[in-house]
């Protein structure tokens, strides 16, 4: 089905994202996963390619086009690759949402620059080891001191956790006022207090930087709140459904470059003198798997469109999240079979897409509290 999501300019850019990643990622992607974390020279070659700030204004150097489909472009061709140890979308799809809406003209000025040419890589710390889906749990503190909040607590899984310079912290300011106490906190690299724990040992994602962050009465001025005190609850709902919205993205297009190599395999693969694709229930299975993909793409390709126009609502990203990681799921385990013994060696992609996927169903909120989300909706 013929996709009427984008434009001469999307597709332009498409060509750019996929030069730059057959030059800059695919080749070094193996051995990026064997050290655990990319180099910081991708980013800033990302930030010279103008792939990390298209959506910021030109006057801090960015592209000046905040359009989700050239996001949706950046993410398929980052999945195309296969390259799923590459953090760009934390700071092109999460994080720069943040910065646009809610900070100042004076942060702006302090932080847009450097984001764009890739040297500040961002992150943002939400879950702590005691809270995960459920934001309100949180324990990491933020008290008033002056110009300055004092910042104690600990977060975990945070992506880009090692290599990030500026980290939006999720913190209570005021911790007897339920979600309307919780506000977000800008905390820099260098800050005395702010320390890393290790880089996070993962069955998939590999070359995904991912850590544990400790603050330990770190002093950030209050120049680096994100907003207004007390409404970070607020921003982060207002935001999660595009969150949600790139896992689904991810989750399509992985659907789709999974289907596709399999049906390449299994056209090449032969067993008892034939094609293994050309067996009844080899093509039952792929035709069951090529309808199903077809229909994510459809509905993701909308929620798009809804994001781009701003309506798209957050039952709806909820809807696309779970049900577009859970195809995913299955897509890649009932390909893996086709591969027989061959999809459980790591050296073929299937295996590496096989252990990258099991985290899409957990991140951005698990399929159980996308469900809840939805059945709220529906007013039981």
């Amino acid at each position: 089905m013929r996709r009427q999501l984008f434009d001469a300019d999307h597709d332009a850019f498409r060509e750019t994202v996929r030069a730059f990643c057959a030059q800059e990622i695919v080749p070094h992607h193996d051995r990026w996963e064997e050290a655990g974390i990319v180099p910081r020279e991708l980013w800033t070659a990302a930030g010279a390619a103008g792939l990390l700030g298209f959506m910021m204004p030109p006057e801090y150097g960015g592209g000046g086009v905040r359009d989700f489909r050239f996001n949706a472009v950046l993410i398929e061709e980052l999945t195309r690759a296969r390259a799923s140890g590459v953090g760009f979308t934390i700071h092109t799809d999460i994080n720069s949402a943040y910065l646009l809406d809610y900070a100042s003209d004076e942060q702006k000025a302090r932080w847009l620059p450097s984001f764009c040419s890739g040297e500040t890589v961002t992150a943002i710390a939400m879950t702590e080891p005691g809270a995960g889906s459920d934001l309100q749990g949180i324990r990491t503190t933020a008290v008033r001191d002056g110009d300055q909040y004092v910042l104690n607590g600990q977060k975990t899984f945070i992506s880009n956790g090692i290599l990030a310079d500026l980290v939006i912290v999720v913190a209570k300011t005021d911790p007897e006022a339920g979600y309307q106490g919780i506000s977000l906190l800008v905390v820099e690299r260098g800050m005395a207090g702010f320390e890393r724990g290790r880089n996070l040992d993962k069955i998939g994602l590999k070359a995904q930087d991912t850590a544990e962050l400790f603050f330990d009465d770190v002093r950030v001025p209050a120049a680096n709140l994100l907003g207004e005190q007390g409404q970070g609850f607020v921003y982060l709902m207002e935001k999660l459904p595009q969150e949600r919205l790139t896992i689904a993205v991810v989750a399509a297009a992985a659907c789709e470059n999974v289907l596709e190599s399999t049906l390449q395999y299994v056209k090449d693969r032969k067993a008892f003198g034939r094609p293994i694709g050309s067996f009844q229930n080899s093509r039952f299975v792929l035709a069951e798997l090529a309808t199903e993909t077809q229909i994510a793409r459809v509905f993701v390709d909308r929620c798009i469109e809804e994001l781009t126009a701003g309506t798209l609502t957050v039952s709806e990203a909820a809807m696309a999240k779970w049900w577009t990681t859970e195809l995913q799921k299955k897509v890649v385990d009932r390909c893996l079979q086709l591969y027989g013994g061959y999809g459980f060696m790591t050296e073929y992609p299937i295996a590496k897409a096989y252990l990258d996927t099991r985290v899409q169903t957990i991140d951005g909120g698990t399929t159980e509290i996308m469900k809840e989300i939805i059945g709220r909706t529906l007013g039981v």
